[in-house]
């Protein structure tokens, strides 16, 4: 079995998606293990482009499977609107994609919270009531992808979790309750989806590993964002690391053979929290410029800064990453200097400069073709991080991809 762990190690937008795509082999199983519909991994194929917010990127592969695990939480009309863009554009997910029924369900009560909860604590959530359902998942009051099966036999608990989201709307925030009849509607038009897909996800890993199948697993947010490793509060509401996989799949550690990390040549983030190397210049304005630098599930513009290679480091330890993947190496083409942070003192970045190539990389196929500037801007990060760069992205495309 050759099994490889896809871990995004910022704040998200790393490009996993591509990585994922572009790396997936005939027949593989790609499994999704944590986060919701609040993930967007762009993928561009021969010049079309499709978003996904659940569905792993394998999809895009017609002889992949792919797993979405008990750890990732559901929208039910969001799966079924990715079902349906796939399916309009010809790809069809059926037999392929396999849901576990103990995935939590997100719940209209659940992004009603979410939202107004945001207004009051301004953490910059996408507002799509991912953190409220992992709460009720911790509070043992979820609704799981499987009770869909029997709608009937839950209406007691559907009206009781309903109650209960209610009363933190009304009594809490002061804002206006979800009808029942709302939820109900929502759970029966999507059952469907669970007599297609639901099934126990567990039995095709086990049978997957024991027939040495290629295995990816894949991240949905950045490990800087992890709810444990994270710059809390400022995260997502799930684990983010390699840890989560286990949890969010039901597979052990020893079953993952390689852990290839995805950094950007540059840093982003989405939304509040802290950012030491964020640039507020014309540097950061040609970073955002460049590189579309806006979020792939909210639209919002990210804020873009120098590499951080002393946060990285702290980020690598936490998942034992093995391999790092480089993306939108392109973006710093038109660059005179480029800058890394390499530590701090009193809170500020202390940078290292090197000389821009000041040329378009995004053919360039090999890594000893790269400009020598770059290649010695990618030697120093495999330096001061003690980890091999073994993949690098010029471009958006999936065969803009060098292997080194």
């Amino acid at each position: 079995m050759n099994s490889t762990l896809i871990l995004g190690l910022q704040w998200g937008d790393e490009g996993k998606g591509k990585i994922v795509d572009a790396l997936c082999k005939e027949g593989s199983l790609v499994c999704r293990f944590q986060g919701g519909h609040n993930a967007g991994h762009t993928i561009k194929v021969d010049g079309s482009q499709k978003v996904l917010h659940l569905i792993p990127s394998g999809i895009m592969h017609s002889s992949s499977s792919c797993i979405i695990g008990n750890g990732v939480v559901i929208s039910l009309p969001a799966l079924n609107e990715e079902i349906e863009m796939l399916s309009d554009s010809g790809i069809s997910v059926k037999n392929r994609l396999h849901i576990s029924n103990d995935c939590p369900l997100i719940l209209p009560t659940h992004i009603a919270i979410d939202q107004v909860r945001d207004k009051h604590e301004g953490i910059g959530t996408t507002g799509r009531g991912i953190g409220p359902a992992y709460e009720d998942k911790v509070g043992r009051r979820s609704l799981k992808f499987g009770d869909l099966a029997d709608l009937e036999l839950h209406r007691s608990k559907i009206s009781e979790l309903v109650k209960y989201h209610n009363q933190l709307l009304t009594k809490i925030y002061e804002s206006t309750p979800i009808d029942i009849d709302l939820v109900i509607e929502e759970l029966t038009n999507f059952r469907k989806l669970q007599t297609n897909f639901g099934c126990d996800t567990y039995k095709i890993l086990h049978k997957s590993i024991e027939e040495k199948k290629e295995i990816i697993f894949e991240g949905a947010q950045g490990s800087m964002l992890d709810i444990d490793h994270g710059t809390y509060p400022y995260v997502t509401s799930s684990s983010t690391t390699a840890g989560g996989v286990s949890s969010g799949l039901g597979i052990g550690p020893k079953q993952i053979n390689k852990i290839l990390g995805i950094t950007k040549a540059y840093t982003t983030r989405v939304g509040e929290g802290p950012f030491p190397t964020e640039l507020f210049d014309e540097d950061g304005a040609s970073l955002a410029k460049i590189g579309h630098e806006f979020g792939a599930t909210t639209g919002r513009p990210r804020r873009c800064g120098w590499l951080d290679l002393h946060a990285l480091k702290k980020i690598i330890f936490i998942n034992s990453v093995t391999e790092l993947c480089i993306t939108k190496l392109d973006v710093m083409d038109s660059f005179k200097s480029i800058k890394v942070c390499i530590d701090y003192e009193d809170g500020k970045p202390i940078y290292e400069t090197f000389q821009g190539w000041l040329e378009e990389i995004s053919e360039i196929k090999k890594f000893e073709n790269l400009p020598i500037p770059a290649q010695k801007y990618i030697s120093y990060i495999e330096d001061y991080l003690k980890v091999p760069v073994t993949v690098i992205s010029v471009g958006p495309d999936r065969d803009q991809t060098v292997h080194k």
